[in-house]
């Protein structure tokens, strides 16, 4: 029998990637959600999910030859798609330009309009061989906005190709909250983003997906005529309990060396006869019984990390505890939280030696503890201001009346909501303090309960140094 040291130690080791920053995937992290192959979907051009739950991961893995490939065996499509990147956190001056530049781009008077379908352009040109201005992106959205007839035949020429290829062509774009540091602005920015993908659907092999968090989908963002065609097509980016589970143990069993050769006879030792592991495209596969929560998805959680999440199971139980615990204020798990707290787990457990288990319960809440610090220094980059706003509340217990964290802000801020210090996207309703609170409702960072007041899941209660009686305790 293998030892809970052993087991801890596989699962240290495991491929649990945290990034956001675009980088590719390994081939044995890809775990697909039924509600995300809808998303992966060519005719799904509004792609609108939270912070970590997926957005630059698929990007990224979209834009890998051999990741597709792989993609491929759960959304037919793709086997016979072209892909472009064409926004994405990772810098890529040759397909798009970063937001410095963009910036002076729109300096200079051009709408950001004619920045897309430079970007466009450009993709497409390099399909049928055709020559655009590349001296610089202000060159060359200057050609474009010159050259109108020229785009057409290109756009017309590279629908063709693939047309007669049997093939299609996607351009991806993400990470839009990078192109400006105003809310106006970006907006703008993907608003006329949106118009562009709606001109691409008018030709038949030609198809754009436009990953998006739930804030920058604003009403301003889709004013614009037949707007209504692209709404039709979102899909939402959600992981239910079991396809977090799934997910988990689809980069166990990938787990390097002999770590993976332990995990997978972990795995194997709650399978039935009928079902078995496969190895195929460079990376071991999960049996379709593990990726559902019965009958043998929770009893192989349980042989980690047992049935109570204490000595009696009042106070819940590891495999439903693990993911409720790591929700933001809407209810929703990333799978970015879930490993890190896994991953954190893991690690604590080994202070317990004599343990008959591989994860202790203790160390499932200490490992809650550091998944909301990564989320909190996540959220540190994105929106800055938040970190701003909730200093002030810091050591003080939720849930709480507003009026007490409106005066604790008014103590802070005694200029007002307006000088919230922010060197990225600053709150989009900062002119009140109510403005900022719905925007931290909005963020899924606070909640309002049904008697007026304010509370704050655990995924960002913890981190931000504020306590709830009976909850798990923020970290000194």
């Amino acid at each position: 029998m293998t030892s809970p040291q052993t087991i801890r130690e596989a699962i240290i080791a495991a491929p649990f990637e945290l990034d956001n920053t675009g980088e590719i995937p390994r081939p044995g992290t890809l775990y697909i959600p039924p509600a995300h192959r809808k998303a992966l979907s060519q005719e799904a051009v509004l792609v609108v999910g939270a912070r970590g739950v997926g957005k630059s991961f698929w990007t990224a893995a979209l834009g890998d030859n051999d990741l597709r490939r792989q993609l491929g065996g759960a959304v037919k499509e793709l086997a016979s798609t072209t892909i472009q990147i064409g926004h994405a956190a990772k810098s890529n001056s040759r397909a798009y330009p970063d937001r410095e530049t963009f910036k002076g781009i729109l300096a200079k008077g051009h709408d950001p309009y004619a920045v897309w379908r430079t970007v466009v352009a450009r993709w497409l040109a390099a399909i049928v061989g055709e020559s655009v201005t590349e001296d610089s992106w202000v060159s060359s959205v200057r050609w474009a906005e010159n050259n109108p007839e020229q785009i057409a035949r290109i756009v017309e020429k590279a629908n063709q190709k693939l047309l007669q290829n049997n093939q299609s062509g996607l351009i991806v774009f993400d990470a839009l909250d990078r192109t400006s540091d105003d809310w106006e602005t970006m907006n703008h920015i993907v608003r006329d983003l949106l118009r562009v993908v709606l001109w691409l659907r008018d030709f038949s092999n030609l198809r754009a997906k436009v990953f998006l968090r739930p804030d920058q989908l604003e009403r301003t963002v889709t004013t614009f005529v037949d707007a209504s065609k692209l709404l039709a097509t979102r899909a939402d980016l959600t992981w239910e309990r079991h396809d977090l589970h799934a997910m988990m143990w689809q980069r166990l069993i990938n787990a390097p060396n002999e770590h993976g050769k332990c995990l997978r006879a972990v795995v194997c030792s709650v399978l039935p006869t009928t079902a078995k592991l496969n190895f195929q495209n460079d990376a071991w596969i999960l049996p379709s019984v593990i990726t559902s929560e019965h009958p043998h998805q929770r009893p192989l959680f349980e042989s980690l990390a047992g049935d109570k999440m204490g000595k009696d199971a009042r106070r819940g139980v590891p495999y439903v505890w693990s993911v409720s615990h790591l929700a933001d204020g809407h209810g929703w798990t990333s799978p970015r939280s879930f490993l890190a707290a896994v991953s954190a787990a893991a690690e604590d457990s080994q202070r317990y030696t004599d343990y008959p288990l591989a994860l202790h319960y203790e160390s499932l809440k200490r490992g809650i503890q550091k998944a909301s610090q990564i989320r909190v220094a996540q959220v540190a980059e994105d929106d800055p201001w938040v970190t701003e706003v909730m200093l002030p509340l810091k050591g003080s217990n939720v849930p709480r009346e507003y009026d007490g964290i409106r005066s604790a802000w008014e103590e802070a801020f005694p200029q007002g909501s307006g000088s919230i210090s922010t060197v990225h996207l600053p709150p989009q309703h900062a002119g009140s303090w109510e403005g900022v609170c719905k925007d931290l409702e909005r963020l899924g960072v606070f909640v309002n309960r049904k008697d007026g007041r304010i509370d704050m899941p655990d995924l960002y209660r913890v981190g931000f140094g504020l306590g709830r009686k009976g909850g798990v305790k923020p970290k000194n």
